[in-house]
């Protein structure tokens, strides 16, 4: 199935597992219906099985949001205490969405718990009190640890799972692989027969070698190997060592949370030479989680400045991983260098990354889907050197192998019964069920507000931006989902402030400035200019519009 498609879907309102393998772009369309269902003021609850994938998506765990925390299981009079906190009541009524992301690594029971604890706040006995519910995930990545055999942890055999019946998007298209030889091997194992020449091909990689500028991200399976190989290489460095400590605010429980999950260190420790990774997305500096590089200076702030692999040079300033409730509110917020040192880190703490480079310990995977996982963060094989592997790091799980092949039927099903004018008219039903924004000029204005807050820029900034290009005051306030009465008075406000800028485009009619000019000649010094007055006087001939213009020039 296609992105598109699966965003279509998501759209409609129904409950969706949405899946597929590494790279094919799940998080990006779960950030492209989020964003959706922010514009039209949809509650949205962002959460994800484990502590690191929150930080991906800039959610919490499911654990807390839900707040099951660690029980197993819950009785009739953890539920009523539960109720007796009055933030889960307020929460819980708004909510509208629920995604959980990084399925796989919930247990069943703890999918129960959640979906009896939206059933008894909800009062709907509908599965998950009657929300959309959105799984994303692949079976194949690492499963629940401990809490029974397999046979009785996947949340897809969950009875709340089966009562939701999700909608199967099991999406296709590889994003994130470019070379056939890496492609192969995955696919192979995902269709859980690795032939004797992708063994070989493996064995192959233990003899590649990188160029002398790259030095790869080491993945092992342990942490005490990772946390022996960093240490050592810091100190190994003679430059001068220098300490990070990240600033935090919110609730105490949610910001301890925080530091267990975020993957750069609450005490970054770093020196000029230090092999680092980038721990978050960054587009508009062209770095993903887990792009490589080497601090190479600090600059007058003490910023590290990262020479990544492509030669490009990137200031790693702080950012934040934030812990947000479903209206958007800040409950913990972690501030710190997004960096990690990166000579070695743990298979488990590199799902969700891609990586440039890696050197690959699986001599000790004791998990199936670890080398799954770790073999599927790189793009190409000559890229990848493999120190070892055991039997187990060539295997999936059996009974996640039979569950994905019934999950790609499911979805060519569901894709074949498509059809793209039904799926369009649920959109706008279930946003109205929601109570969203379904007015366009509505959402117009939405959507600018995300725009201006998410560019830092003030909303006079954003049009000054408009106006150095020369574009009509109408296609301005189209543009930005306002009235041009808005536009025409960040217009006088910017031009009062910034009289050396050329806005001569803008000037009015010479008629009409000798008009407004005459009218704005009669207001009494220090009294505020009355437009309405203005208007007033000249018989509703000049538009508002050209009054404000006209004043900016005259005034």
């Amino acid at each position: 199935m296609t992105q598109d498609q699966t965003l279509a879907i998501l759209k409609s309102g129904r409950n969706v597992f949405l899946t597929g393998s590494a790279g094919t772009g799940k998080t990006y369309v779960l950030n492209q219906y989020i964003n959706y269902l922010k514009e039209r003021k949809v509650p949205v609850a962002i959460t994800a099985s484990t502590g690191i994938a929150a930080t991906h998506i800039n959610g919490m765990t499911i654990h807390a949001w839900s707040g099951i925390g660690v029980k197993n299981s819950l009785n009739s009079s953890q539920l009523k205490n539960l109720k007796t906190k009055k933030y889960l009541t307020k929460k819980f009524e708004k909510v509208e969405v629920l995604l959980i992301d990084e399925i796989s690594m919930l247990h069943r029971n703890q999918l129960e718990m959640v979906d009896q604890v939206l059933k008894y706040f909800k009062m709907n006995q509908l599965a998950f009190g009657g929300i959309q519910v959105i799984f994303c995930g692949d079976f194949f990545q690492l499963p629940p640890i401990g809490m029974g055999s397999s046979k009785e942890k996947f949340s897809f055999m969950a009875t709340s799972w089966l009562s939701a019946s999700p909608t199967i998007c099991y999406l296709t298209k590889q994003h994130r692989q470019s070379d056939n030889k890496l492609n192969t091997i995955l696919n192979e194992l995902r269709a859980g027969r690795l032939s004797e020449m992708q063994v070989l091909n493996l064995k192959d990689a233990q003899n590649n070698t990188h160029e002398d500028k790259v030095e790869p991200t080491k993945l092992y399976t342990h942490n005490v190997d990772v946390d022996s190989i960093n240490l050592e290489e810091l100190n190994k460095l003679t430059t001068k060592l220098k300490s990070f400590v990240a600033e935090t605010k919110g609730n105490e429980k949610l910001i301890e949370t925080l530091k267990k999950s975020v993957l750069a260190a609450e005490n970054l420790e770093l020196k000029l030479g230090a092999k680092v990774m980038f721990v978050r997305n960054n587009p508009e500096k062209g770095v993903v989680n887990g792009s490589l590089g080497e601090v190479i200076d600090f600059n007058e702030e003490n910023i590290p400045l990262v020479r990544l692999l492509d030669d490009r040079i990137v200031t790693a300033e702080p950012e934040d991983w934030k812990i947000q409730d479903e209206s958007g509110k800040m409950l913990a917020q972690f501030n710190q260098v997004p960096l990690r040192l990166a000579w070695a880190i743990t298979i488990h703490k590199s799902q969700g990354m891609t990586l440039d480079a890696a050197e690959i310990d699986l001599s000790k995977t004791f998990e199936k889907g670890q080398g799954y996982v770790a073999l599927s963060r790189l793009k190409k094989l000559e890229n990848l050197k493999l120190l070892g592997f055991n039997e187990t790091a060539l295997q999936l799980d059996s009974l996640a192998f039979k569950a994905d092949r019934r999950f790609q039927e499911l979805s060519e099903e569901a894709s074949k019964k498509l059809n793209e004018e039904n799926l369009a008219k649920e959109a706008k039903k279930f946003i109205e069920k929601c109570g969203g924004i379904i007015n366009e000029k509505e959402l117009k204005k939405q959507k600018e507000k995300r725009k201006v807050k998410k560019s830092g820029k003030s909303t006079y900034d954003v049009t000054l931006d408009f106006l150095k290009k020369n574009i009509s005051i109408d296609k301005i306030a189209k543009e930005r989902g306002m009235v041009e009465g808005t536009i025409a008075g960040h217009f006088l406000k910017i031009k009062q402030e910034n009289p050396e800028l050329n806005l001569s485009f803008y000037r009015p009619k010479s008629t009409i400035i000798k008009k407004v000019e005459a009218e704005y000649k009669k207001i009494p010094k220090g009294e505020a200019v009355s437009f309405r007055t203005i208007y007033s006087n000249l018989n509703g001939k000049v538009s508002y519009t050209d009054i404000k213009l006209a004043v900016a020039f005259v005034a």
